[in-house]
């Protein structure tokens, strides 16, 4: 996989998502039971979407949100809303992401919606990335932290936890310097683990840990990568000897 410099200017970067944005928007077909992420990229996806169903190209399709600011967005644009209480299963899930590797998982949560993004992206038959090529790392951990999302009664001794398995964690906080909380009202640590030799391992410790609702290692369930870089928008899959976690 390549790797593009963070050379990119703020301008340069958010025409990389909306590209990689613009071709994810082809994926999406009429009848759809499509789930949408949380982050600025996934938002990216929203104008694109509302332009085709407006020309009459997603009849039936329905957008079922992973955050309150995703839903706002869609409603904003005249698209459908719906819930994975109506649809369970979902046909197609777009979602940014904040690092990705080489097998198409993913670090993500940089928002605080990693949990609700999570359940969104388990419920989908298809998960696929969008991303700048900026987002792509030789190994997870090499340029984010891993978020943690902690039940607040639990966060002294998941704190301790994590520092001992070497996450060096941080509280994230507000910028009022209140620790910001999750739609659930949960508190994020962003862990600062470096690079991972085994995300899945340990995800699977994290997983295990009484007090972590939720973890921003997505491992295992993108099947697809929209990434934009200079060079244009191209498709990554993911290695033909990786599983997809369903």
């Amino acid at each position: 996989m390549r790797e593009t410099a963070a050379t990119l200017s703020p301008a340069e970067t958010q025409s990389l998502k909306q590209a990689a944005a613009a071709h994810a928007a082809t994926l999406v077909v009429a009848g759809m039971a499509v789930g949408l992420g949380h982050g600025s990229t996934a938002v990216a996806v929203v104008p694109a979407l509302a332009e085709r169903f407006r020309r009459g190209e997603l009849t039936g399709t329905v957008f079922v949100p992973a955050a309150h600011f995703m839903a706002e967005a869609l409603r904003r644009h005249g698209l459908p809303v719906g819930s994975l209480d109506d649809w369970p299963v979902l046909d197609l899930g777009i979602d940014g992401a904040d690092e990705i590797d080489g097998n198409l998982d993913c670090i993500k949560g940089g928002g605080g919606a990693l949990l609700y993004e999570k359940i969104v992206a388990q419920a989908a038959r298809r998960f696929v990335l969008v991303a700048d090529a900026g987002k792509l790392s030789p190994r997870l951990g090499t340029r984010h932290a891993v978020p943690v999302e902690v039940t607040p009664a639990a966060l002294a001794p998941v704190t301790g936890f994590i520092t001992e398995i070497g996450g060096n964690p941080a509280l994230r906080l507000r910028p009022d310097g209140d620790p910001m909380r999750t739609e659930r009202g949960n508190v994020i640590l962003d862990c600062a683990f470096g690079p991972l030799a085994d995300p899945a391992a340990l995800a699977a410790v994290l997983d295990a840990r009484a007090g972590i609702a939720g973890h921003g290692l997505f491992i295992g369930m993108a099947s697809l990568a929209c990434v934009a870089g200079p060079d244009g928008v191209r498709e990554l899959t993911r290695p033909v000897n990786e599983t997809i976690a369903g």
